[in-house]
């Protein structure tokens, strides 16, 4: 599969500002995932970054230095020597595992700050940690998750702005993301599915520097509907959409029987799969790719990323989590954001 032709995506002056990482929920693994991956800045390559969030998160988990600061440019200057953090509201008393009404709040405002930077331009992007969505209902979060959040901020139209979940050997499309599985078929359309390959393949240009996209796109039934005899929706919404595209030039094949599209032989033949509701598509990434899995938010102005897992209270505060994900979404903002300086993406 064809990868970024990005190089040393951690040269600042490539970079220009540093990259805002907003701390998700303050009682789940955000700040302890943010925190090593400071520390491990170095040996993975990343570019300088600051966190944006309540600074006791931080020090509520980890014994390392940090340093609050008022400025994206303050905290590109202390880089080097302390974790950056750009204190927002105080999450009040912050237990690990256990998410309050405060610490909510927080994690909403540091998402605001955070994107509110990035549009400006004084931050090169941002990576967002989990959040835990029952808690942010109750301090009135209104989307069904932050990428809907970023993509209003932004001006984005919902069905412009698409989910890609990244990892080393797959890249993933959700057609169809938070509901419930009977609505599926009801909410698949010609339109849906083409407004999603089309900035898919738009986001692989220009955020990995692919100049011609392969995708392919998965059937909804089993075998792919079996020519009708397992369900139409292959027959009547996916393949039109397909053909569609097909007409228009774009590099893309389906529908293909699920079953068979992500075993090693398949996944050499595309750069992305669309897939047609949420388990399709993240089962394979969280299987294949558990611990580098990254969300890519394509069709956005500004580059947004974040590890593809949740808060995980059950084990936060506990010195184990597995930053991976973490740094992966870290640098895989840096690369996007090289590759979107680059000429022609």
């Amino acid at each position: 599969m064809p990868s970024s032709t990005i190089t040393d995506p951690a040269d600042p002056q490539a970079m220009g500002p540093p990259f805002a990482v907003s701390l998700g929920d303050p009682a789940g693994i955000g700040p302890e995932i943010v925190a090593k991956s400071w520390v491990m800045r170095e040996a993975r390559g990343l570019p300088p970054f600051f966190a944006v969030g309540d600074a006791a998160s931080l020090r509520a988990v980890w014994l390392g230095p940090v340093q609050t600061v008022s400025t994206p440019e303050e905290a590109a200057d202390v880089f080097d020597t302390a974790l950056p953090c750009l204190q927002v509201a105080d999450a009040g008393d912050i237990m690990p595992g256990t998410p309050s009404i405060d610490g909510a709040r927080t994690a909403f405002q540091a998402l605001e700050v955070a994107v509110g930077l990035a549009r400006s331009g004084s931050a090169a992007g941002i990576v967002t940690a989990p959040v835990g969505k029952e808690q942010l209902y109750g301090v009135g979060f209104t989307h069904p998750g932050q990428t809907e959040f970023i993509a209003e901020r932004c001006g984005v139209a919902p069905h412009n702005a698409v989910m890609m979940l990244a990892g080393p050997s797959l890249k993933v499309v959700p057609i169809t993301i938070h509901i419930p599985l009977a609505d599926v078929p009801s909410v698949l359309t010609i339109d849906l599915i083409r407004a999603r390959a089309i900035t898919t393949a738009k986001g692989l240009q220009r955020n990995f520097g692919i100049g011609r996209p392969r995708l392919v796109v998965a059937g909804l039934n089993p075998h792919a509907g079996e020519g009708g005899a397992l369900g139409r929706e292959e027959i009547d919404i996916i393949r039109p959409a397909v053909e569609s595209l097909q007409a228009e030039g774009y590099d893309i094949t389906g529908p293909l029987a699920a079953d068979t599209l992500f075993h090693i032989r398949a996944r050499e033949t595309y750069d992305a799969a669309l897939c047609m509701y949420h388990d399709q598509a993240l089962i394979p990434i969280k299987t294949l790719n558990f611990d580098e899995g990254v969300n890519i938010t394509l069709g956005l102005p500004i580059v947004r990323t974040s590890p593809d897992h949740g808060t995980a209270f059950g084990i936060a505060g506990q010195d184990s989590a597995n930053p991976g994900a973490m740094m992966a979404a870290i640098r895989m903002a840096a690369e996007a954001a090289r590759a979107r300086l680059t000429p022609g993406c």
